[in-house]
């Protein structure tokens, strides 16, 4: 069992910057990859970005490739997010999830309760 919280979630002005961050404990926190995902109101939960358990491979979603990045400190058992140049569309609660590297949230065992992130235009 894996235990996941999130903290870092607030309100920004567009263009600013947050970076979220997510506790692990339980299992081996080095054994798992790490994901974050995101859902806004009325919408799926969606795919943001992962990181494998080496801190070597990252893949992001589209939407924010360039603006975002993951990152991930075995010692700390805590996985990051850094979002940079916020928009409002990122509006949304931020989940982070252990599991095996990938796009689906099926493939992803363990989750955090999530933080709010509220971009202002």
């Amino acid at each position: 069992q894996v235990q996941l919280v999130e903290s870092g979630g607030g309100l920004v002005q567009a263009g600013g910057s947050l970076r979220l961050s997510c506790a692990a404990s339980g299992r081996t926190f080095s054994n798992y990859a790490m994901g974050w995902f995101r859902q806004a109101p009325g919408k799926e939960r969606a795919f943001v970005a992962t990181i494998h358990w080496t801190g070597v491979n990252t893949y992001y979603a589209d939407s924010v490739k360039g603006r975002f990045t993951i990152s991930r400190d075995n010692a700390k058992n805590t996985v990051y997010l850094q979002m940079n140049s916020l928009k409002p569309e990122d509006t949304a609660v931020y989940y982070c999830a252990a599991g095996t590297a990938s796009v689906r949230r099926d493939d992803y065992d363990y989750w955090g309760q999530g933080t709010q992130v509220t971009v202002s235009s």
